[in-house]
């Protein structure tokens, strides 16, 4: 097995090595490449399917990834090929709540979901950077105590919460905002124009 250490390298580096490493391997031989990101992970899984190779990977002990590939008897490689890769995300990630319920159908079932999702939300390893309440959606800040509370571990993760003001008083609701602050429909604009990834449930 060879074994290529490309943690720190950015794109395209590690499928660019990957390769190098292939082009002096044989048939059935494994190109072990040792990564610090999940696109890494991604950019190498799709080259390595792309030249006909068997590929796997883990999660190594350091927090880290390592890919397999196993080269088959298709495999043609040259190391002087261009290597392309997945975009890296950038930007925030927001997530938009336009309801107070989820999906459609039963009302009763969208609100146990909604209530659901928020919840989930506290227990991703990373928190989004803001979310985005309005219409419906301004209902979760004000009137639902167990969104309210979740909403609130999220504000104290860092995360940005943020209700239309406008859908609060259409509601009757501006006088029970109880976390995060009330906000405009210019900056929704602004916040989901800029955000690298929105989420809407």
């Amino acid at each position: 097995m060879i074994t290529v250490d490309a943690k720190g390298m950015a794109c395209p580096l590690p499928v660019v090595e990957a390769k190098k490493a292939m082009a002096q391997a044989t048939k059935g031989e494994t190109i072990r490449v040792l990564v610090d990101n999940e696109i890494a992970v991604q950019n190498l899984t799709k080259m390595a399917q792309q030249k006909n190779c068997a590929v796997s990977d883990s999660a190594t002990d350091d927090g880290n990834y390592s890919v397999e590939i196993t080269l088959g008897e298709q495999t043609t490689v040259r190391a002087e090929e261009p290597a392309t890769c997945l975009p890296v995300p950038s930007g925030k990630t927001v997530v938009v709540l336009s309801s107070d319920t989820m999906g459609g159908g039963s009302d009763e079932l969208g609100a146990a979901l909604m209530k659901g999702f928020v919840f989930a939300l506290t227990q991703m390893d990373t928190v989004p950077d803001t979310v985005l309440m309005y219409n419906g959606g301004a209902k979760l800040s004000s009137e639902i105590p167990e969104t309210i509370a979740d909403l609130k571990k999220l504000e104290e993760a860092g995360c940005e919460v943020l209700t239309c003001g406008t859908c609060l008083n259409f509601y009757g609701l501006t006088d029970q905002l109880a976390v995060g602050s009330v906000t405009n429909m210019y900056v929704i604009c602004e916040t989901m124009s800029q955000a690298g990834k929105v989420i809407r449930p």
